[in-house]
């Protein structure tokens, strides 16, 4: 795979996005949230990433504050979520369980440690 076109949404429509992203890097995470939820990701720049239906959303921030879950506060799917990678570039963390069309499990993904962090 290299980048696609892919369109996601929480469960009930209210936050929507098209995204441009490469479905190669995809990573699971077993941090205390991630293994909760069990979130297949791929990170995408700020700029390949554009909501097409905003909300509301509700935000919940954790552990070292860095990152900033944004979830539907009426489903309660969180779709996507802003922070900086480590060069600095702002990144958004796409739930890939939340693609159009796309079947997560079947992607080969990258274990992250996330909960040594």
């Amino acid at each position: 795979m290299s980048r696609q076109h892919y369109q996601g949404s929480c469960q009930c429509g209210a936050v929507a996005y098209e995204v441009e992203a490469d479905l190669d890097q995809t990573f699971t995470c077993n941090c205390s949230r991630c293994r909760r939820l069990g979130f297949v990701l791929t990170f995408v720049p700020r700029g390949d990433f554009h909501l097409t239906s905003d909300g509301p959303v509700t935000e919940y921030l954790f552990n070292r504050k860095q990152i900033h879950h944004r979830f539907c506060p009426a489903c309660g799917v969180e779709a996507y979520a802003f922070g900086t990678g480590p060069d600095g570039v702002e990144m958004v963390a796409v739930n890939v369980n939340c693609l159009e069309g796309v079947d997560p499990r079947a992607l080969k993904s990258k274990a992250v440690d996330g909960a040594s962090y």
